[in-house]
């Protein structure tokens, strides 16, 4: 699956940037094994604290206080901003509790996956359980998943 979205990136002449928080490099990890990867992924950037979806992402602070880090805007503000700041057509962002713990009275499984592409954005609520290992792993599938409907 993840060579035939590299592919089809590329015969489009698509870039794409990554945005991660509980997925922690996963995402552009499981992107970056394919060969030819490096003509579609710009790069990624893994903001585990909140205070870095700020200063790095350009996610407004004022929404980080009302909200948290686990919701829909933030999602959406990370690939936002993850595809201006690193030069990209494309960005896709994860966010969300993978556990062992509730975080930002969000409880273990709540994620958040968005991608954004020109005006065209896509934000979606996942409800996962499992490990973490497992939560962190059906992220990244989830999120593969929404960039290929987004660019088919």
């Amino acid at each position: 699956m993840h060579g035939e979205l590299i592919t089809r990136l590329t015969t489009r002449g698509l870039t794409l940037a990554v945005a991660e928080s509980l997925t922690g490099g996963l995402l552009c990890a499981e992107l970056t094994e394919v060969s030819g990867a490096s003509a579609v992924v710009r790069g990624g950037v893994v903001a585990y604290s909140t205070d870095l979806k700020a200063s790095v992402l350009g996610v407004p602070q004022d929404l980080l206080d009302s909200v948290g880090a686990i919701d829909a805007d933030v999602a959406l503000e990370m690939a936002r901003g993850v595809a201006v700041r690193l030069g990209a057509d494309i960005g896709i962002s994860t966010t969300g509790v993978a556990g062992p713990d509730v975080q930002d009275g969000k409880p273990v499984g709540t994620v958040f996956i968005a991608c954004v592409w020109g005006e065209k954005n896509r934000v979606q609520e996942l409800s996962l359980a499992g490990t973490r290992n497992e939560i962190r792993a059906l992220t990244v599938q989830s999120a593969l998943s929404m960039l290929a409907t987004m660019i088919s």
